[in-house]
């Protein structure tokens, strides 16, 4: 796929990027003044560091939660450079070489890398499908071992869009204190649910029923990748041993950049703006694809309930690989297969609904007719 983008870029061919997963190219419209704003503050002259970050940063943070009617005390957080540090950071204070942490199946495929540069193995635990997305608690029983840590949850999915529902948080804190197991929970998509659910958790970062670390971000709640502030929530048994864990090693890299730290109470807010804009931009986009894909009885978009990206089941006819490949040769369109995200069966492809709408209009329009007219006449 790689090779054939570089192809079909060589000769200025028109790509409809279907992929698109960074908010500072998706032709959103930021408020500069605002954002450059925070960080002309004259403190940034000054470094007086605190390992778990600056007060000051962590009460923004705590009133970011407040907004959303969570309590979560300022000395319960640590603020990181990003929540791939986050992850970095927890897999130093909870595991030894050779532990293990369970991750779910299918999920972003960073968590690999994440932990083997821990010296950490991960084991999946598989998300089922039956008209919504569900953990399946005998196959998680079966991959828990003598040597697992940790589990880590993406609360929305990424990219299933699927929420960790109450019922299954109460069943999974219960199975987590039983085994000593610490709950990472990754909730840089919770801003961006696609409807209402009272069944759902919306964030573990209030709670203290397990070990649990919630974890999230500008990167995505503000649409601000490049500014590089990240955080994690401690609560539950143990949390006091584990803040001061986690503030040794903080000590040691003290990573996060304090003109950031200084302007997070304004960058949060004119985040605001940002996410409404994206929040407009993903309903925009959900409506095309339904009103696209339930055209044809050959695609099919699996529920999901937030976050940036769905799930397109597709004939079984041709590999996801030769559908990608095919749709980029043949139509310009690029999206990424479903084995990308380690999906149990195939074929299903992901595209971002991050995506200008009119570039995703004309994407979704053509994956449909391609796919009818392949299915039509294989050959």
């Amino acid at each position: 796929m790689t090779t054939l983008l570089r192809e079909k870029r060589a000769t200025q061919a028109a790509i409809l990027d279907l992929t698109e997963s960074n908010p500072t190219h998706a032709g959103l419209a930021y408020p500069k003044e605002e954002i450059l704003g925070a960080l002309s503050d004259a403190r940034c002259l000054h470094y007086d560091p605190d390992p778990r970050g600056l007060l000051s940063a962590r009460e923004a943070v705590s009133g970011y939660y407040a907004a959303r009617g969570v309590s979560v005390d300022p000395s319960h957080i640590i603020l990181t450079a990003s929540t791939s540090e986050a992850y970095a950071y927890l897999f130093k204070l909870l595991t030894n070489p050779g532990d293990e942490v369970l991750v779910p199946q299918p999920s972003y495929p960073l968590f690999e890398y994440l932990a083997a540069m821990e010296s950490v193995a991960v084991r999946p635990y598989p998300l089922r499908y039956d008209g919504a997305w569900h953990i399946d608690f005998d196959a998680l029983e079966k991959a828990t071992g003598e040597r697992t840590r940790a589990i880590a949850i993406v609360n929305p999915n990424n990219p299933t869009g699927s929420f960790l529902k109450k019922d299954e948080w109460t069943r999974l804190a219960e199975w987590a204190c039983s085994r000593h197991i610490s709950v990472l929970s990754d909730e840089v998509f919770s801003d961006f649910a696609f409807a209402p659910d009272p069944t759902r958790v919306s964030t573990l970062a209030d709670s203290a029923d397990a070990s649990v670390f919630a974890m999230s971000g500008l990167s995505k709640i503000a649409g601000l990748p490049q500014m590089k502030l990240g955080w994690l929530v401690a609560n539950g048994p143990g949390h006091a041993a584990a803040l001061e864990g986690l503030e040794w090693i903080a000590d040691t890299f003290l990573s996060v950049s304090t003109p950031v730290q200084l302007g997070l109470d304004r960058l949060l807010s004119a985040g605001q703006i940002i996410r409404d804009q994206i929040r407009q931009r993903t309903a925009t986009n959900l409506a095309i694809a339904r009103e696209t894909f339930g055209s044809t009885s050959k695609c099919q978009i699996l529920r999901g309930e937030g976050g940036w990206y769905i799930v397109v089941q597709i004939p079984r006819t041709r590999s996801e690989e030769a559908w990608a490949l095919g749709l980029l040769r043949d139509t310009e369109v690029l999206i990424q297969p479903g084995f990308f995200y380690d999906f149990g069966s195939e074929a299903h492809i992901v595209v971002s609904l991050l995506t200008e709408a009119s570039v995703f209009r004309e994407g979704v329009r053509r994956i449909s007719e391609y796919i009818e007219g392949v299915f039509h006449d294989p050959h």
